[in-house]
């Protein structure tokens, strides 16, 4: 699927972003993080495809691991907008809940395997 301008937020407001992202392939991960959050991610896309445009200092980051990825989330509602990657530290995720006119149930799924990235056990 070919990449457009799409518009997103928290459940709150206080963050506002936009992002030129491809919908699919969508992926979950199986990391510890992700298996509890629960997202579906957007395909990878470079840092300048993402601006925040409301909301920069409502972000607040978790690291965890190898503390290489940056899992950004709103301070107010604990809403998970977007990630920087571990695998790639250039490229970015979005999460497809968090963007308008988007129905994360019609899209197909498949699995990244993060779990076999950690360094520590059920990391």
């Amino acid at each position: 699927m070919e990449a457009s301008r799409l518009h997103g937020s928290c459940h709150c407001g206080a963050v506002r972003f936009e992002v030129r992202t491809a919908l699919t392939p969508a992926a979950r991960c199986n990391c510890s993080l992700c298996r509890r959050k629960g997202a579906l991610m957007s395909p990878p896309f470079e840092a300048a495809d993402l601006t925040v445009v409301a909301g920069e200092d409502a972000l607040t980051l978790y690291q965890f691991n190898t503390q290489v990825a940056k899992h950004y989330f709103c301070k107010h509602c604990g809403i998970y907008p977007f990630h920087q990657t571990r695998k790639d530290p250039k490229l970015w995720r979005v999460n497809l809940g968090c963007l308008e006119g988007v129905d994360v149930y019609a899209l197909e799924a498949g699995v990244n395997d993060g779990a076999s990235l950690s360094v520590v056990e059920d990391a």
